[in-house]
């Protein structure tokens, strides 16, 4: 006698009610569990096979039937089998997504040097592009990786489909099925949630969860502040900053080194993004004259920006940097030209 699908799916749901009530079941109950559709009397002759095939038994006291260890073991032998496949399918789904996203990661950042070296071509003054900045930082999804023994890749998503990576040290390998489950606990516990409102009690609830594990979800939320709450990470992409040797005013040891100076180090910038970005009116479009650009080294030139936005609250700059007598009417109709690319860019892709 064959142990069918039939048979697997009655026993299936003889151990399911036997395990919510504790009573023995009888095939009228069966019939109400199952979707197969079948009478009473058809039920009670699989029944009287699976009891001869040793998979469920009948106690001297009742008309309804129990599982037998045998039973037992091969319901949580094809639970387990459909829980590692479940695993498994999740696990490919996440590492596709990773890889999709990191791959997002290489083409904004490829398109973005792409702009920023164009501008500088064609407008022959310096240039800058930003990143798009999120200033909610809510937290869209977490991927952790082993890359390899004692470290973890984390991938973070923000609001915007901004993405930030970190590598933690770990003390221990960590096998595949751990990493699924951690993800598993972070994203259902974060996702939505901004850096500010990952308070004590959830702190103190992932860690009870996460047991022995309880030490690297303390590293990885402190690995998430750090990478989706911190400030000062801001990307800049720049090119031309050779293009001001053209303009004697601004050719000078002195102020030509200052500014080379600014564009390789970029921190001062910085300061120049964030000031657009908070002043933002006439159309996303600021222009910076002498004294009024934020930037010390650049009170001899002239700066324009103009704002592009991915997704709402999430935006970047884009800035041309010359001298004061900037050919302005060029430099606007360049900038609101790549604003429009921008914003089609990303709100397509």
């Amino acid at each position: 006698m064959e142990l069918d699908d039939r048979k697997v799916k009655i026993l299936e749901a003889i151990i399911r009610n036997y395990l919510e009530t504790g009573e023995p079941v009888g095939s009228r109950t069966i019939s109400k569990y199952t979707d197969l559709n079948l009478s009473s009397a058809t039920i009670r002759n699989e029944m009287a096979d699976l009891e001869e095939l040793g998979y469920i038994i009948q106690p001297h006291t009742s008309a309804g039937r129990i599982p037998s260890d045998a039973g037992y073991r091969l319901y949580v032998d094809r639970m387990m089998a459909d829980k590692k496949q479940e695993l498994d399918d999740k696990e490919h789904e996440l590492l596709k997504m990773q890889d999709m996203l990191l791959d997002k990661v290489d083409k904004v950042e490829t398109l973005l040097q792409n702009v920023a070296k164009t501008l500088a071509d064609n407008t022959n003054y310096a240039t800058l592009v930003t990143a798009p900045k999120y200033t909610g930082n809510r937290l869209k999804f977490i991927q952790l990786s082993q890359v390899e023994p004692g470290q973890v890749l984390m991938v973070i998503v923000t609001d915007g489909n901004l993405i930030k990576n970190k590598i933690i040290q770990v003390d221990t390998e960590l096998d595949n099925e751990t990493l699924l489950k951690l993800n598993l606990l972070l994203n259902s516990s974060l996702n939505g949630l901004t850096v500010e409102e990952i308070n004590l009690t959830l702190i103190s609830r992932l860690t009870g969860q996460a047991g022995e594990y309880s030490k690297l979800i303390r590293d990885i939320l402190d690995a998430v502040a750090e990478a989706a709450g911190s400030p000062d990470d801001l990307q800049i992409y720049t090119s031309g900053a050779t293009n001001i040797f053209k303009y004697p005013e601004l050719s000078t040891q002195s102020k030509a080194s200052e500014l080379i100076s600014t564009f390789e180090e970029k921190k001062e910038l910085t300061q120049l993004v964030n000031d657009a970005l908070n002043k933002e009116d006439n159309n996303g479009i600021q222009i910076y004259i002498g004294n009024e650009t934020p930037v010390q080294t650049m009170k001899d030139c002239s700066v324009v920006t103009a704002t592009y936005e991915l997704d709402e609250g999430v935006k970047g700059t884009i800035g041309i940097v010359g001298p004061k007598r900037m050919d302005y009417e060029k430099v606007v109709e360049a900038l609101k030209s790549i604003k429009v690319q921008l914003d089609s860019k990303f709100k397509d892709s």
